[in-house]
Protein backbone atom coordinates (compact mmCIF):
# COMPACT_ATOMS: atom_id res chain seq x y z
CA UNK A 1 0.00 0.00 0.00
CA UNK A 2 1.17 3.65 -0.96
CA UNK A 3 -0.22 6.68 0.82
CA UNK A 4 0.26 10.64 0.46
CA UNK A 5 0.04 12.55 3.52
CA UNK A 6 -1.47 15.58 1.83
CA UNK A 7 -1.52 17.74 4.72
CA UNK A 8 1.94 18.03 7.32
CA UNK A 9 2.17 20.47 9.28
CA UNK A 10 6.26 19.36 9.22
CA UNK A 11 7.96 22.56 9.94
CA UNK A 12 6.04 22.38 13.52
CA UNK A 13 7.64 20.16 16.31
CA UNK A 14 7.98 17.80 17.16
CA UNK A 15 9.39 17.52 13.56
CA UNK A 16 12.01 19.86 13.48
CA UNK A 17 15.17 18.63 13.90
CA UNK A 18 14.22 15.33 13.55
CA UNK A 19 13.03 15.49 9.80
CA UNK A 20 15.07 12.51 8.49
CA UNK A 21 13.82 10.29 11.31
CA UNK A 22 9.90 11.27 11.02
CA UNK A 23 10.11 10.57 7.01
CA UNK A 24 11.61 7.30 7.54
CA UNK A 25 9.38 5.95 9.94
CA UNK A 26 6.09 7.51 7.35
CA UNK A 27 7.84 5.14 4.68
CA UNK A 28 8.08 2.22 6.59
CA UNK A 29 3.92 2.95 6.98
CA UNK A 30 3.71 3.13 3.16
CA UNK A 31 3.42 7.05 3.45
CA UNK A 32 6.25 7.91 1.02
CA UNK A 33 5.04 11.54 0.41
CA UNK A 34 4.14 14.07 2.61
CA UNK A 35 2.23 17.80 1.32
CA UNK A 36 3.15 20.45 3.62
CA UNK A 37 1.19 23.95 3.97
CA UNK A 38 2.69 26.94 5.17
CA UNK A 39 0.98 28.88 8.13
CA UNK A 40 2.39 32.14 7.58
CA UNK A 41 4.97 34.11 5.05
CA UNK A 42 8.18 34.13 8.04
CA UNK A 43 7.76 30.21 7.14
CA UNK A 44 8.24 30.18 3.47
CA UNK A 45 12.12 30.02 3.10
CA UNK A 46 12.19 26.83 5.45
CA UNK A 47 9.76 25.30 3.47
CA UNK A 48 11.28 25.67 0.69
CA UNK A 49 14.50 24.33 2.06
CA UNK A 50 12.75 21.62 3.40
CA UNK A 51 11.46 20.26 0.12
CA UNK A 52 14.90 21.07 -1.36
CA UNK A 53 16.44 18.80 1.22
CA UNK A 54 13.91 15.76 1.49
CA UNK A 55 12.82 14.11 -1.74
CA UNK A 56 9.66 13.19 0.28
CA UNK A 57 8.31 16.55 0.85
CA UNK A 58 6.30 18.47 -1.33
CA UNK A 59 5.30 22.25 -0.41
CA UNK A 60 2.25 24.77 -0.78
CA UNK A 61 2.26 28.43 0.09
CA UNK A 62 -0.16 30.54 1.64
CA UNK A 63 -1.59 32.61 4.57
CA UNK A 64 -3.49 30.90 6.82
CA UNK A 65 -6.45 32.70 8.45
CA UNK A 66 -5.84 31.78 12.02
CA UNK A 67 -3.12 34.43 12.48
CA UNK A 68 -4.95 36.24 10.00
CA UNK A 69 -3.73 39.42 12.50
CA UNK A 70 -0.27 38.84 11.61
CA UNK A 71 -0.64 38.92 7.54
CA UNK A 72 0.24 42.21 5.80
CA UNK A 73 0.19 43.19 2.43
CA UNK A 74 4.30 42.84 2.15
CA UNK A 75 3.41 39.30 2.93
CA UNK A 76 1.48 38.68 -0.34
CA UNK A 77 3.58 40.29 -2.01
CA UNK A 78 6.07 37.89 -0.94
CA UNK A 79 3.87 34.54 -1.68
CA UNK A 80 3.39 35.83 -4.87
CA UNK A 81 7.29 36.45 -5.64
CA UNK A 82 8.01 32.78 -4.31
CA UNK A 83 4.82 32.17 -7.03
CA UNK A 84 6.79 33.66 -9.96
CA UNK A 85 9.83 31.67 -8.98
CA UNK A 86 7.73 28.46 -9.40
CA UNK A 87 9.97 26.32 -7.26
CA UNK A 88 9.64 22.80 -8.51
CA UNK A 89 8.45 20.87 -5.23
CA UNK A 90 5.48 23.70 -5.19
CA UNK A 91 2.41 22.13 -5.83
CA UNK A 92 -0.83 24.27 -3.86
CA UNK A 93 -1.27 27.52 -2.99
CA UNK A 94 -2.28 26.99 1.08
CA UNK A 95 -3.31 26.60 3.88
CA UNK A 96 -5.17 29.48 2.85
CA UNK A 97 -9.47 29.69 3.95
CA UNK A 98 -11.72 31.17 6.46
CA UNK A 99 -12.13 30.37 9.98
CA UNK A 100 -14.97 31.72 12.74
CA UNK A 101 -13.80 30.09 15.73
CA UNK A 102 -11.98 32.72 17.35
CA UNK A 103 -13.70 35.70 19.31
CA UNK A 104 -12.25 38.48 17.09
CA UNK A 105 -11.69 36.76 13.95
CA UNK A 106 -11.14 39.76 11.45
CA UNK A 107 -13.23 38.41 9.31
CA UNK A 108 -13.06 40.92 6.68
CA UNK A 109 -9.63 40.69 6.54
CA UNK A 110 -10.07 37.37 6.30
CA UNK A 111 -12.21 37.59 3.66
CA UNK A 112 -9.97 40.09 1.58
CA UNK A 113 -7.11 37.66 1.91
CA UNK A 114 -9.10 35.13 0.53
CA UNK A 115 -9.84 36.47 -2.34
CA UNK A 116 -6.37 37.54 -3.24
CA UNK A 117 -4.84 34.01 -3.18
CA UNK A 118 -7.56 32.75 -5.32
CA UNK A 119 -7.00 35.12 -7.64
CA UNK A 120 -2.97 34.11 -7.21
CA UNK A 121 -4.16 30.28 -7.48
CA UNK A 122 -5.89 31.06 -10.48
CA UNK A 123 -3.13 32.75 -12.14
CA UNK A 124 -0.63 30.56 -11.25
CA UNK A 125 -2.68 27.68 -12.21
CA UNK A 126 -2.55 26.07 -8.93
CA UNK A 127 -4.72 24.22 -6.58
CA UNK A 128 -6.14 25.48 -3.59
CA UNK A 129 -5.37 23.85 0.44
CA UNK A 130 -8.48 25.42 2.34
CA UNK A 131 -9.14 25.63 5.52
CA UNK A 132 -12.69 25.89 6.81
CA UNK A 133 -14.28 26.00 10.43
CA UNK A 134 -17.63 27.08 10.51
CA UNK A 135 -17.59 28.77 7.44
CA UNK A 136 -18.24 25.90 4.97
CA UNK A 137 -21.37 27.75 3.16
CA UNK A 138 -19.35 31.61 2.83
CA UNK A 139 -16.43 29.69 1.88
CA UNK A 140 -18.39 28.00 -1.05
CA UNK A 141 -19.21 31.47 -1.86
CA UNK A 142 -16.03 32.95 -2.69
CA UNK A 143 -14.74 29.24 -4.38
CA UNK A 144 -17.86 29.82 -7.12
CA UNK A 145 -16.74 33.27 -7.55
CA UNK A 146 -12.79 32.59 -8.54
CA UNK A 147 -13.49 29.46 -10.41
CA UNK A 148 -10.28 28.21 -9.96
CA UNK A 149 -9.49 25.76 -13.04
CA UNK A 150 -7.06 23.54 -10.64
CA UNK A 151 -9.72 23.84 -8.13
CA UNK A 152 -8.28 22.58 -4.52
CA UNK A 153 -9.37 21.00 -1.42
CA UNK A 154 -10.98 21.44 1.76
CA UNK A 155 -9.28 20.09 4.57
CA UNK A 156 -9.92 18.26 7.80
CA UNK A 157 -13.73 18.62 6.55
CA UNK A 158 -16.20 17.95 9.25
CA UNK A 159 -19.58 19.34 8.01
CA UNK A 160 -22.87 18.56 7.18
CA UNK A 161 -22.98 15.55 3.85
CA UNK A 162 -24.84 18.43 1.78
CA UNK A 163 -21.73 20.70 2.45
CA UNK A 164 -19.94 18.01 1.16
CA UNK A 165 -21.87 17.35 -1.85
CA UNK A 166 -21.71 21.61 -2.26
CA UNK A 167 -17.92 21.18 -2.90
CA UNK A 168 -17.69 18.28 -4.63
CA UNK A 169 -20.28 19.81 -7.24
CA UNK A 170 -17.96 22.87 -7.21
CA UNK A 171 -15.12 20.21 -8.19
CA UNK A 172 -13.44 20.37 -4.98
CA UNK A 173 -11.69 17.34 -2.91
CA UNK A 174 -12.64 16.52 0.77
CA UNK A 175 -9.83 15.79 2.75
CA UNK A 176 -10.16 12.92 5.60
CA UNK A 177 -8.07 13.19 8.67
CA UNK A 178 -8.56 11.63 12.18
CA UNK A 179 -11.81 12.68 12.96
CA UNK A 180 -13.31 9.59 11.10
CA UNK A 181 -11.18 7.82 14.07
CA UNK A 182 -13.63 8.68 16.76
CA UNK A 183 -16.71 6.95 17.01
CA UNK A 184 -18.72 9.68 18.34
CA UNK A 185 -17.89 11.68 15.77
CA UNK A 186 -20.85 9.80 13.76
CA UNK A 187 -21.97 12.68 11.31
CA UNK A 188 -18.62 13.33 9.91
CA UNK A 189 -18.01 9.49 9.50
CA UNK A 190 -21.70 8.65 8.09
CA UNK A 191 -20.72 11.64 5.63
CA UNK A 192 -17.57 10.03 4.32
CA UNK A 193 -19.28 6.93 4.02
CA UNK A 194 -21.74 8.25 1.58
CA UNK A 195 -18.81 10.85 -0.50
CA UNK A 196 -18.14 9.51 -3.84
CA UNK A 197 -14.52 7.47 -3.82
CA UNK A 198 -12.67 9.92 -6.26
CA UNK A 199 -13.31 13.01 -4.26
CA UNK A 200 -11.36 11.90 -1.24
CA UNK A 201 -7.81 12.15 0.36
CA UNK A 202 -6.18 11.42 2.65
CA UNK A 203 -4.42 14.03 5.49
CA UNK A 204 -2.97 13.58 9.07
CA UNK A 205 -2.62 17.66 10.23
CA UNK A 206 0.06 16.56 12.02
CA UNK A 207 1.23 17.35 14.68
CA UNK A 208 -2.64 18.64 15.16
CA UNK A 209 -6.12 16.38 15.26
CA UNK A 210 -4.80 13.26 17.00
CA UNK A 211 -6.43 9.71 15.78
CA UNK A 212 -8.50 7.96 18.47
CA UNK A 213 -5.75 6.28 20.73
CA UNK A 214 -3.38 9.20 20.71
CA UNK A 215 -4.93 11.75 22.15
CA UNK A 216 -2.77 14.36 24.49
CA UNK A 217 0.14 13.42 21.34
CA UNK A 218 1.51 14.62 18.66
CA UNK A 219 -0.03 13.52 15.41
CA UNK A 220 2.41 12.39 12.89
CA UNK A 221 2.41 11.38 9.18
CA UNK A 222 2.80 7.83 9.53
CA UNK A 223 -1.09 7.77 11.10
CA UNK A 224 -1.87 8.49 7.89
CA UNK A 225 -2.12 4.43 7.54
CA UNK A 226 -4.65 4.52 10.38
CA UNK A 227 -7.17 6.94 9.42
CA UNK A 228 -6.85 4.97 5.84
CA UNK A 229 -7.80 1.87 8.57
CA UNK A 230 -10.47 3.70 9.91
CA UNK A 231 -11.99 4.84 5.99
CA UNK A 232 -12.05 1.12 5.37
CA UNK A 233 -14.20 0.05 8.12
CA UNK A 234 -16.76 2.87 6.68
CA UNK A 235 -16.82 2.00 3.28
CA UNK A 236 -17.93 -0.86 1.52
CA UNK A 237 -15.09 -1.53 -1.38
CA UNK A 238 -12.05 -3.21 -0.64
CA UNK A 239 -9.07 -1.87 1.14
CA UNK A 240 -6.76 -2.03 -1.99
CA UNK A 241 -9.04 -0.26 -4.82
CA UNK A 242 -9.84 2.58 -1.47
CA UNK A 243 -5.77 2.68 -1.19
CA UNK A 244 -5.27 2.83 -4.92
CA UNK A 245 -8.13 5.93 -5.08
CA UNK A 246 -6.30 8.09 -2.54
CA UNK A 247 -3.43 7.63 -4.17
CA UNK A 248 -4.50 8.14 -7.86
CA UNK A 249 -7.20 11.18 -6.22
CA UNK A 250 -3.91 13.15 -4.99
CA UNK A 251 -1.34 12.68 -7.90
CA UNK A 252 -3.95 13.49 -9.96
CA UNK A 253 -5.04 17.25 -8.00
CA UNK A 254 -1.19 18.10 -7.55
CA UNK A 255 -0.46 16.88 -10.42
CA UNK A 256 3.01 14.62 -9.10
Amino acid sequence: MKFIDTHCHFDFPPFTGDEQNSIVRAAEAGVEKLIVPAVDAGGFRHLLGLAETHPAIYIALGLHPIVIEQHQEAHLEALEAELKRRPAKLVAIGEIGLDLYRDDPHFDKQERLLDVQLKLARDYDLPAILHSRRTHDKLALHLRRHDLPRRGVVHGFAGSLQQAQAFIKLGYFIGIGGTITYERASKTRNTIAQLPLDALLLETDAPDMPLHGYQGQPNRPERARLVWQALCELRDEAPQAIAEALYANTRRLFQF
